[in-house]
């Protein structure tokens, strides 16, 4: 397992579950603009729990590969839904910020692949 493999899957799977957390508290910044894009409120805490779940997830891969593998899948799925869902609403210029929390997660994928 390689350094740089090790630190950004640990970034990654802070900053997802820093999103996550911002789902649970119902942080304004996270709030406004789901709910914008049409995202129903009974959704929230399910879509907080799959951040939840694939950062642990990608944590839980540094011992046992296979797990971060699905995990890190899973979150480029769940984060490519998410700019979909800020392109339906016609929210452009939100584009990049599900963009944030994709590109360490595939990043992690990446290196985790080279290792």
């Amino acid at each position: 397992m390689s350094t740089a493999y090790t630190i950004v899957t640990v970034i990654a799977a802070a900053w997802v579950a820093f999103s996550a957390l911002s789902v649970y508290l119902k942080a304004k910044w996270v709030v406004e603009p789901i709910t914008e894009y049409g995202v129903p409120q009974s959704w929230w805490f399910w879509l907080g729990t799959a951040k939840a779940a694939g950062a642990v997830g990608l944590v839980v891969g540094l011992f046992v590969p296979f797990i971060g593998v699905a995990a890190a899948i899973g979150l480029i799925l769940y984060f490519t839904g998410a700019v979909i869902t800020v392109v339906r609403a016609r929210a452009y210029s939100h584009v990049p910020f599900p963009l944030l929390y994709l590109a360490p997660v595939a990043a992690a994928l990446a290196l985790g692949a080279a290792a």
